[in-house]
C-alpha cells in the first residue's frame, strides 16, 4: 500500500494505433496534435478508472468494519451485544477523524527521519479545489481518494483490539486506549514501511498489511489482554477451562463472509491502480488463501477437538486472509493456497495455546491477526516471486512492528488502568455490559438470552 507511480496507458494502445493510421492522411503537425490529444485522453481515462477503483475499494474496506462487528458480537454473550456494537461504531468514527487530524500526514509525510514524522491536520495538505488535489506525482488518483482508503485501514487496528478485550473492559477506558493507538502509534509503524521509513529502506515487504495492520492489532491486543485479565469464571482450578459460548453463530458466519467481501478491497485496492492483470491476480490469491485456511482449520480442529468446529473453521478463513495479505501480489495461486493452508493450521493450535496459558481472547483475534500476520509476512520471504525478498528482513520488520505495538499498547493500558480503571465491576460483568454501561439490551423481548 506504499505510494507508487503506476504509468498505465498501455491498455489504450488500440486508440494510439488508430491515431497512427489516421496520421498518415494528415499533416505532420496535425498528426502530432492528434497523438497528443489521444495520449491525454488515455491518461485521463487511466486516472478516472484508477480513482474510481480506489474509492470502491475504500467502500469495501468499510464493509469489513460491519464484518468485524458481527463476528465480535456473535462470539460474545448476548448480554454484551450493545456494548460490542457501540465500540465498533465508535472505532470507525474515531478512526477516520483522528487519521484526518494527525495520522495521514504523520504516516505519509514526504520527509522524516525514517523512524518518526510529525502529523498535521489533513486540511493543511488538502485544500478543496486547490492545485494539490491530484496526486499525479506518484499515482493516478486524488489525495481525497488516497486519504479515505488509508483511513479505512487505520481503524482496523483498534477493531482487532476490541474483540480481544470484549465482555469485561470499561467502555470509556477502551475508547481512550483505542484512540491513542490509532492516532499516534499506528501511523509510526505505517510510516516505517509505507511512508518510506527505515523498514522500506532495508527492503521489508508488506503489500497490504499482514504485519502493519494485522500483526500490529494482534500484538496490541495481546498487551491489552495481559493488563486486563481473563473473564470471570473462564479458567477454573486445576487447569480446567470453562467455555464461554458465543450467542449467535449465524452472526459470526455473516461477519466472516462480509470480511471476505471487504478483503477484495483491502488487498485489491492496495494495488493502488485498476491494473487488470494485477488486481485480478490479487483477487485470486486472496480467495484461494481464504479457502485454504478454511479447509485446513476445518479438518485440523476436527482431528484435535474430535468434532467439526464452526468457529474454528470461520477463523481459519480469516487466518488465510491475514496470511496472504503481505504477499497477495507476489505469489501464484498454489503458493497462496499453501500460505492459507498453513495459516489455517496455525490458528487452531494458537487459539488452544493461548487458552492453555490463560490468555482470554473471546474471538481469537491474537491468533488470527497477530500470529498469522507474522506467518504471512515471513511467507513473502519464502514464496515471493516479484523481488529479492529476504526471510531475515521479513523477520526483522515484522517483529519490530509487533514489538512496537505490544510495548506501546502495554504502556497505554497500564496508564489507563492507573488513571481510569480498566475492568468493569464483577457485578456488572455478570449482569452484562449492555445494561451496566448502556442501560440497553440488544434483545429486550427475549427472556433468558443470557
Amino acid at each position: 500500500m506504499q505510494h507508487l507511480k503506476h504509468p498505465r496507458v498501455w491498455w489504450m494502445l488500440p486508440l494510439l494505433m488508430a491515431s497512427g493510421a489516421l496520421s498518415s492522411t494528415l499533416s505532420a503537425q496535425d498528426a502530432g496534435a492528434t497523438l497528443d490529444s489521444v495520449a491525454t485522453a488515455a491518461s485521463d481515462a487511466a486516472f478516472r478508472t484508477d480513482n474510481l477503483w480506489i474509492l470502491i475499494a475504500a467502500a469495501l474496506v468499510f464493509i469489513m468494519h460491519l464484518g468485524f462487528a458481527t463476528v465480535e458480537s456473535g462470539l460474545g454473550q448476548s448480554k454484551n451485544t450493545v456494548n460490542i456494537l457501540f465500540k465498533n461504531t465508535f472505532i470507525i468514527c474515531m478512526g477516520i477523524v483522528v487519521y484526518a487530524a494527525w495520522g495521514f500526514n504523520s504516516m505519509y509525510p514526504g520527509d522524516g527521519n525514517g523512524f518518526f514524522a510529525m502529523g498535521a491536520p489533513i486540511s493543511n495538505a488538502l485544500n478543496a479545489g486547490g492545485d494539490d488535489l491530484m496526486t499525479s506525482s506518484y499515482a493516478d488518483y486524488t489525495y481525497w481518494a488516497d486519504f479515505i482508503f488509508q483511513a479505512m485501514f487505520a481503524a482496523t487496528a483498534a477493531t482487532i483490539v476490541s474483540g480481544a478485550v470484549a465482555e469485561r473492559i470499561k467502555l470509556g477506558s477502551f475508547m481512550v486506549g483505542a484512540t491513542l493507538l490509532v492516532t499516534f502509534i499506528y501511523p509510526i509503524s505505517g510510516y516505517w514501511k509505507w511512508g518510506g521509513g527505515w523498514l522500506d529502506a532495508m527492503g521489508f515487504y508488506d503489500f497490504a498489511g499482514s504485519t502493519l495492520v494485522h500483526a500490529f492489532g494482534g500484538f496490541a491486543a495481546l498487551a491489552a489482554v495481559l493488563v486486563l485479565g481473563p473473564r470471570k469464571g473462564k479458567y477454573l482450578p486445576g487447569g480446567k477451562i470453562k467455555p464461554v459460548l458465543g450467542h449467535s453463530m449465524p452472526l459470526v458466519a455473516i461477519g466472516v463472509f462480509l470480511l471476505i467481501l471487504g478483503w477484495f478491497g483491502f488487498n485489491g485496492g492496495s494495488v493502488l491502480s485498476a491494473d487488470p492483470a494485477l488486481v485480478s491476480l490479487v483477487f485470486v490469491t486472496t480467495m484461494i488463501a481464504a479457502c485454504g485456511g478454511g479447509l485446513a482449520s476445518m479438518f485440523t480442529s476436527w482431528i484435535v477437538l474430535k468434532k467439526p468446529d464452526l468457529s474454528m473453521s470461520l477463523n481459519g478463513i480469516l487466518a488465510g486472509l491475514v496470511g496472504i495479505t503481505a504477499g497477495a501480489d507476489q505469489m501464484g495461486p498454489w503458493s497462496a493456497l499453501i500460505v492459507g493452508f498453513i495459516a489455517g493450521v496455525i490458528v487452531v493450535f494458537s487459539v488452544l495455546f493461548f487458552d492453555k496459558i490463560k490468555i482470554d481472547d473471546p474471538v481469537g483475534a491474537i491468533s488470527v491477526h497477530g500470529i498469522c500476520g507474522l506467518w504471512g509476512t515471513w511467507a513473502v520471504g519464502i514464496f515471493g516471486i516479484g523481488g529479492d525478498y529476504s526471510i531475515v528482513t521479513q523477520l526483522v520488520g515484522s517483529l519490530s512492528v509487533a514489538a512496537l505495538a505490544f510495548v506501546t499498547s502495554f504502556v497505554i493500558f497500564i496508564a489507563v488502568k492507573a488513571i481510569m480503571g480498566l475492568r468493569v465491576s464483577e457485578e456488572e460483568e455478570v449482569g452484562g455490559l449492555d445494561v451496566g454501561e448502556h442501560g440497553q439490551e440488544a434483545y429486550p423481548d427475549f427472556q433468558g438470552a443470557h
